[in-house]
């Protein structure tokens, strides 16, 4: 139940977090419509899947050849969510987003557009291993870190398809980038807060 509660934690906190993903179907979005921005997001959440397919084979095997690297690998990982806590707290602007280059995309371009912006983002692979290797034990059966990785790529697509229905109205806009100014500060804190504490929790 722990590690269930830290990787719905981890993953929510970290997706609504403004980032690329979030900056591309806010301008697919706005530019090109609804549909435009659903399918970025269907995008995004397939991409997730091939961070966490290459996530569980690798702390799969690390656990398995040395405790030593799979505990460093741990405490690096601890430290790449506090460095995100602090960024995301001091976080004062709003995510970017290109709206001068519009061209128009057909489903495919948005899906594709969406899979390659999640895949090749180094970020997403950082977020992805850190959380593995916080919540991963060697006695985590593998069809319940294959459930860790299906949450992750389902809460990207809930949350941007939410993403895509606001962005896709303009009075909605103002709102949702005004209420990102107040969720760095509580995604920030509980990150860092999350990532010191399961530094230090037992690895068995």
């Amino acid at each position: 139940m722990t590690e269930v509660l830290a990787v719905a934690v981890i993953t929510v906190l970290a997706v609504i977090a403004p980032g690329a993903d979030f900056a591309m179907v806010v301008r697919n979005s706005y530019l090109h419509g609804r549909r435009t921005g659903l399918l970025g997001a269907l995008g995004v959440a397939a991409g997730v899947l091939v961070h966490v397919t290459y996530t569980m084979l690798g702390v799969g095997l690390l656990i398995a050849s040395s405790a030593f690297l799979f505990t460093v690998v741990k405490l690096v990982g601890a430290a790449y969510l506090v460095y995100v806590g602090v960024r995301t707290f001091r976080t004062r602007s709003e995510v970017t987003v290109d709206l001068e280059h519009s061209t128009e995309l057909s489903p495919l371009a948005a899906l594709r557009t969406g899979f390659l912006t999640n895949v090749l983002n180094p970020k997403t692979t950082l977020f992805v291993v850190s959380t593995f290797a916080q919540v991963v034990r060697p006695g985590t059966p593998v069809l319940q870190q294959a459930g860790y990785g299906l949450f992750m790529s389902l809460a990207h697509l809930l949350w941007f398809g939410v993403v895509a229905v606001f962005f896709s109205h303009d009075r909605m806009r103002t709102l949702m980038l005004r209420g990102q100014r107040i969720l760095n500060k509580v995604i920030g804190s509980v990150l860092a807060g999350l990532g010191v504490s399961l530094a230090f929790a037992p690895s068995h």
